[in-house]
């Protein structure tokens, strides 16, 4: 397995532009618990997508907090929703590779290093992540990609690869369902240090059995986000 740089030692004398405008925070985010352990999600019909955005939307207002967190790297049980998680070994992509911001449709997205549009997809279909880019970036020689997945359509309509994409630019938005893959509105956003192959898509979910695999492959993006709670 190849060694991966430190990302922590490669932005440490990088200022970053925090992702949605504003570093996350517990002063304005909570942790959204969809882990197999959450006995709430047995009473949600996971597959209505109105009434799984009723779920996510009422604990933010409950909480009054601006955003919601799915962790890196999280076990989920959210994911049989959609049949785009099985796998042809007949295991089932349920670890969460990225971190998720839920907030409402809309919300602007920044640009958290300087960068170029590397690729663009709508990636449609139920449980799917829609409209997404992902962008290249240099850091002291080495390449990192950033994923940004369940944008709005419109989103790519202006974009080009190779386009550049400077440190806090305003460059996409949160998506409204369906477009955006048909899921209450989020982002997810994922690290890759090799794209294997994708172009305008990655891999945001794996199986048990791939753990180190991915892990050795995208770092913890929290560095770019902000201090997020547990």
């Amino acid at each position: 397995m190849k060694i991966r740089p430190s990302l922590e030692l490669l932005l440490s004398n990088n200022e970053i532009f925090p992702l949605m405008g504003e570093f996350i925070d517990v002063s304005n985010s909570i942790p959204m618990d969809f882990s197999p352990s959450n006995t709430d999600l047995i009473e949600v019909n996971l597959s209505d997508t109105h009434q799984f955005n009723d779920y996510v939307f009422g604990l933010l207002e409950q909480s009054g907090k601006k955003y919601g967190i799915g962790g890196y790297f999280e076990h989920r049980a959210i994911y049989s929703r959609s049949a785009v998680f099985a796998t042809e070994l007949q295991d089932f992509r349920n670890i969460h590779m990225g971190v998720d911001i839920w907030a409402e449709a809309g919300t602007p997205v920044f640009a958290p290093l300087d960068g170029i549009v590397h690729s663009f997809k709508d990636n449609a279909g139920f449980g799917n992540y829609g409209p997404t880019i992902i962008l290249e970036h240099e850091l002291r020689g080495e390449k990192l990609f950033s994923l940004y997945g369940h944008l709005a359509v419109m989103d790519l309509a202006h974009i080009q690869v190779g386009t550049a994409i400077s440190k806090g630019e305003g460059f996409c938005q949160l998506g409204p369902f369906p477009e955006n893959g048909d899921w209450p509105p989020h982002l997810h956003f994922q690290l890759m240090w090799d794209l294997l192959g994708n172009w305008g898509d990655f891999p945001g979910v794996c199986s048990h059995r791939e753990i180190e695999k991915f892990k050795n492959i995208c770092p913890d993006p929290n560095l770019l986000i902000g201090n997020l709670p547990g």
